[in-house]
């Protein structure tokens, strides 16, 4: 028996509505990209106007200054580096969720590093050096398995470094010198080898069996 024409169409109809529903959910992920980046922007003092280009009107924000995407127009960097930008961290940047590398080093960015960012499960780089960012370094940050760089040195962080850091097994480089943390240093996973000058400047910040005397160094 010969197909018909509506037994041929089935299957090309079929077809392009996954096409379709692909095309629109990629669209609507790079949409949320932008959402999240213009929360982000929300909160920022931007005297030099070095984000006048995040037009929250266009269809992705994958031609903003210091924004890359990758083929699917999905945020994968940001390059934030001395822009003179003020203000906080926003949560929202965890919405990014195919970001790799954070890099909003030596702005002026104040208050704690959210702990939302601990759900970036494609994070490669952390980048957040030479601010004045203050609170705690969240435990959350312990679930970034991709993570081979983090630096948040030359901050106002406080607290303890947590445990949870030890399990990042990718982190190559780490660095929260001269911050005011405190208690013991972890000494397992990836702490194994880092230098003694990733943890510099923490005067209340020891090694385990290491004396009172002997903090700070």
């Amino acid at each position: 028996m010969a197909p018909t024409a509506a037994g041929n169409l089935a299957p090309a109809t079929a077809i392009l509505v996954v096409v379709v529903a692909v095309v629109l959910a990629a669209a609507a992920a790079a949409s949320q990209d932008g959402d999240a980046l213009t929360e982000f922007r929300k909160g920022m003092s931007d005297p030099d106007g070095a984000l006048a280009s995040w037009d929250p009107d266009l269809v992705n924000p994958c031609t903003w200054f210091r924004v890359t995407c990758n083929a699917d127009n999905r945020v994968i960097r940001l390059d934030l580096e001395e822009m003179n930008l003020f203000g906080h961290l926003s949560a929202d940047l965890a919405r990014l969720d195919q970001l790799q590398f954070m890099e909003i080093a030596s702005n002026n960015i104040e208050g704690p590093i959210p702990p939302e960012f601990g759900n970036l499960e494609n994070l490669i780089s952390l980048d957040l050096c030479n601010n004045t960012i203050s609170g705690p370094i969240p435990p959350s940050l312990g679930k970034l398995k991709s993570l081979k760089f983090m630096r948040i040195d030359h901050n106002l962080l406080t607290g303890p470094i947590p445990n949870e850091l030890a399990g990042l097994s990718n982190l190559m480089i780490l660095n929260v010198s001269n911050n005011d943390l405190c208690g013991t240093i972890p000494t397992s996973g990836p702490f194994d080898h880092f230098p003694p000058s990733s943890f510099a400047n923490n005067p209340r910040l020891r090694y385990p069996g290491m004396d009172d005397d002997d903090t700070g160094r």
